[in-house]
């Protein structure tokens, strides 16, 4: 729930590698026999560059956010892979490392279907059985609960694949991760699991509208990956196999290996007969993160604001305007100088007024991966904060602060207010699952006086509480008790 100070805190609201393939954008001019395709000629291998062992068991390095990214695509460079990757071409590395093949192991199997199913996983929420016949997606869940020797059946004799919806909800590891990522992107992070017997696809070709990072956890999978017909797609689709031509890239995933492709590249996936079953984890980000998406959100605020000073964005449209079947040639041109307006007045501005994304990300993220018991998520601990106290922020990834208008006024007298939402009490179990109902913001709301003080503490290391740019002692302490109280600061 948000509190405001104003009313006694009332609530009203989130890894030795051997080899390295980079899949380029072109295929190479040369032949190759593609996995199970006989005599026809395929897709290019990769180019391949060697990665001499470094010594030591690999693992992912959950120090910071961005140590856990570089351990995540090591050994390529972070400024590498978003100068050359990021939203441009798919990325392989393989890895041949016994010691992150079993940690990759460790995060889902198959056998942790039956355990997670004696907790009431549901078909359609939680997991999904289905198969590609013909190019199309068949799906076969059944009503209601899943259960374990149901979904083993439908495995074994209808060579079904098992997508288990979010799992971090219920693996540790994968929260763990995933948080992570949550703060290095700043955006959600969901996943899900595709378990598919050997013989089988479960999916026909397809894009997707999120940037894709796939682990290998069990057994071997076949990709091929076709040129995007939408590139950096907005949305989902099936594409039809007359309709993508030949793969650009095709290979085989083997666990502790790593791919990653940009949202639109279509792909589809198979487990090859004579093989045992494969296992992979999607990890995806950036749904609906663009600069339009951006736009969209901070040009509200920006109309809002300039329409306080401008007139001319008060006035009337035209009589019947929204009677015209096409614009009228005098409302393009006024739309088209006050959108003039708003880009002048976007070049002075250094505050932007997120309407919806900075709160939409923070609700629905995952809370904080306990590093203890947990209990400083809930309560806060340690000395209360006093005017002579040195205080320091903490949970810094998850917490954002915005001004919006006031939204407990009308429109007519709203005024801003400094708005602050953390992700400290988010539920781990709703996470990326749709539960609109279910979620509430979590944060405090000061007045903008308070805007200046709260960057002091944003941007500080720790600081003196009687430093604080604030008017008074008593707003200075109220302030750092207000936070305090949600965990958001600690006494040093």
């Amino acid at each position: 729930m948000m509190r405001s100070p104003a009313n006694s805190f009332f609530r009203i609201c989130q890894v030795c590698i051997s080899l390295l393939l980079c899949l380029e954008d072109r295929t190479m001019p040369k032949k190759a026999k593609p996995a199970g395709s006989g005599k026809e000629e395929g897709p290019v291998p990769c180019k391949q560059m060697k990665v001499e062992a470094t010594g030591g068991p690999s693992a992912l390095n959950f120090d910071s956010p961005s140590s856990l990214f570089e351990s995540l695509i090591s050994p390529i460079k972070t400024e590498t892979f978003f100068k050359e990757f990021w939203e441009q071409k798919p990325l392989l590395i393989r890895r041949d490392d016994p010691a992150l093949a079993t940690y990759y192991g460790s995060l889902f199997k198959l056998t942790d279907l039956k355990s997670l199913c004696s907790r009431g996983m549901y078909y359609g929420r939680d997991v999904n059985v289905c198969r590609c016949v013909n190019g199309k997606k068949k799906v076969l869940n059944k009503d209601g609960k899943a259960h374990f020797l149901q979904l083993r059946k439908d495995f074994d004799q209808k060579r079904a694949t098992i997508q288990f919806h979010q799992p971090q909800r219920f693996k540790d590891e994968l929260w763990r991760i995933q948080e992570k990522l949550e703060c290095y992107f700043g955006s959600l992070v969901g996943s899900n699991v595709y378990i598919t017997p050997a013989g089988s696809q479960g999916l026909p070709p397809h894009y997707d509208d999120v940037e894709v990072f796939i682990l290998q956890l069990e057994g071997e999978k076949h990709w091929r990956l076709y040129h995007p017909t939408v590139p950096l797609a907005r949305e989902y689709s099936v594409e039809a196999e007359e309709r993508i031509g030949r793969p650009v890239h095709e290979f085989m995933l083997k666990p502790g290996d790593l791919l990653y492709f940009p949202r639109g590249t279509i792909h589809q996936a198979d487990t090859p007969a004579g093989l045992a079953h494969s296992t992979h984890v999607t990890i995806s980000t950036y749904q609906n993160n663009s600069w339009g998406d951006f736009l969209l959100d901070t040009i509200s605020g920006l109309v809002f604001d300039t329409a306080k000073e401008d007139v001319e964005l008060r006035a009337g449209i035209p009589r019947q305007l929204l009677l015209q079947v096409e614009s009228t040639t005098v409302a393009t041109r006024r739309l088209s100088g006050f959108l003039r307006t708003l880009a002048d007045r976007l070049e002075g501005t250094k505050e932007l007024l997120s309407s919806d994304m900075k709160k939409d990300f923070i609700m629905h993220r995952l809370p904080p991966y306990p590093a203890g018991d947990g209990a400083e998520l809930s309560t806060p601990g340690g000395k209360l904060p006093r005017l002579d106290s040195v205080v320091r922020l903490q949970f810094k990834d998850h917490i954002v602060l915005t001004v919006l208008p006031d939204q407990d006024q009308s429109d007519e007298a709203q005024e801003k207010m400094v708005y602050i939402y953390h992700s400290l009490k988010n539920r781990r179990e709703t996470h990326m699952m749709g539960n609109e109902e279910e979620t509430e913001s979590h944060g405090l709301r000061f007045p903008l006086s308070h805007l200046d003080a709260l960057k002091q503490i944003w941007n500080s290391s720790t600081i003196s509480v009687k430093d604080l740019k604030l008017t008074t002692d008593e707003e200075r302490e109220g302030l750092v008790l207000s936070l305090w109280t949600e965990c958001l600061i600690q006494v040093v």
